[in-house]
């Protein structure tokens, strides 16, 4: 099998990660900061190394600053139901994940919030400008994606980041698509909160991932529980990470994560680099097939097109069928399809990870050449 969906999860994984989940489990699989027993001071020290190295990978020298989530999503709806407090106005954009526009929207059509939703320019990217229009005198969150999973280009947040701050406003990224793909920065673009998942670019297993919180801000728990500190308190702690790690954390996975993040780290660089060199290629070949149509800009590192009179769900499905692994649908993303006008019909997505090779492209090409040819 030919594995393009990295976009969703990476695969395959380091052999590193599988070792590190396994040593977590056999060797030291205590709850971390419960007791004071060798076996939980083991798991512990790999909780706070992971930690440790997130908030590094981040710029970030107070590792507390990082707390663990179970993805993206998990650390998307910390962040927002964190800091949103009833009568507050938000602002988001057309391009975000479900993960952030369900939440959203939930809130706004119980009241407790307004929403406004800034959508792209013709080139599919959001403007400052155009973020600033949107706000009110109410306005306390912009939440807004690093990268959309249909269109693969990185939005300039450091310019919206830099307004957030002379507004008084805390902006929220959705860093998805970009960790262990491009460098983040949060505090340089002026971000007050930043989410991610483990599972995708940062090599990790399913399951994981971390939202990092300013100092300055103090998001409400989502849950609350032990947390292995205070507990003489009935009540949350407010410190971090442990006013948002409630209950026992997800010790392999962490110990996955860590793994994997380090190979990530690694070769960041250069495996992005062939991530957009492959895309650029598959890009060019595709524009020239009569009937195919591709949504993505050159220098993306995902690549998303259509092929006429046939559904998207129908040609991944024609794909797996020759070996190859895509993604076919709405990506969880309604916002951008309506911008591209593929509501109806879904895109086929592309994603190449750090393991892809010239091949796998060249694959991908000719297999859609014959399904645009009707020789499916």
């Amino acid at each position: 099998m030919i594995y393009l969906d990295n976009a969703a999860t990476s695969f395959p994984r380091p052999a590193s990660v599988a070792r590190a989940m396994s040593d977590a489990l056999t060797q030291c699989g205590a709850n971390p900061g419960r007791a004071g027993h060798r076996l939980a001071l083991a798991a512990g020290r790999i909780v706070e190394g992971c930690r440790e190295d997130l908030a590094a990978m981040l710029g970030e020298t107070d590792a507390s600053r990082v707390a663990f989530a179970c993805n993206a999503t998990d650390a998307l709806n910390m962040a927002i139901h964190g800091v949103v407090r009833t009568g507050d106005h938000v602002v988001t954009t057309l391009l975000e994940h479900n993960s952030v526009l369900r939440p959203l929207s939930e809130l706004s059509r119980s009241g407790a919030i307004t929403l406004s939703i800034v959508p792209p320019d013709a080139q599919g990217m959001i403007r400052a400008q155009d973020v600033a229009q949107a706000m009110t005198p109410r306005t306390r969150l912009v939440a807004m994606t690093h990268m959309s999973n249909v269109l693969g280009a990185a939005q300039d947040v450091a310019a919206v980041g830099m307004l957030c701050r002379r507004r008084g406003v805390l902006l929220l990224v959705d860093c998805a698509q970009t960790a262990g793909h491009l460098p983040l920065t949060p505090r340089a673009w002026g971000a007050a909160l930043l989410a991610m998942p483990g599972h995708k670019g940062l090599l990790g297993p399913h399951g994981t991932g971390a939202l990092w919180v300013r100092e300055d801000v103090q998001p409400a728990p989502l849950r609350q529980g032990g947390t292995g500190s205070a507990s003489e308190s009935m009540f949350q702690p407010r410190m971090m990470p442990d006013a948002l790690e409630s209950g026992t954390l997800n010790l392999p996975g962490i110990a996955g994560l860590r793994a994997g993040m380090r190979e990530a780290l690694a070769h960041r660089e250069e495996a992005h680099a062939a991530a957009v060199a492959m895309c650029d290629g598959m890009r060019a070949e595709l524009l020239c097939l009569p009937g195919v149509r591709v949504y993505t800009p050159e220098g993306a590192s995902l690549l998303s097109f259509t092929v006429e009179g046939i559904a998207s769900q129908e040609v991944a499905a024609a794909l797996d069928g020759m070996g190859i692994a895509v993604r076919g649908g709405l990506h969880c993303a309604p916002g951008v399809h309506r911008f591209l006008g593929t509501l109806e019909s879904g895109a086929v997505r592309v994603s190449p990870g750090i393991y892809n090779t010239k091949q796998d492209a060249q694959a991908l090409l000719m297999a859609v050449r014959r399904i645009a040819r009707g020789k499916r």
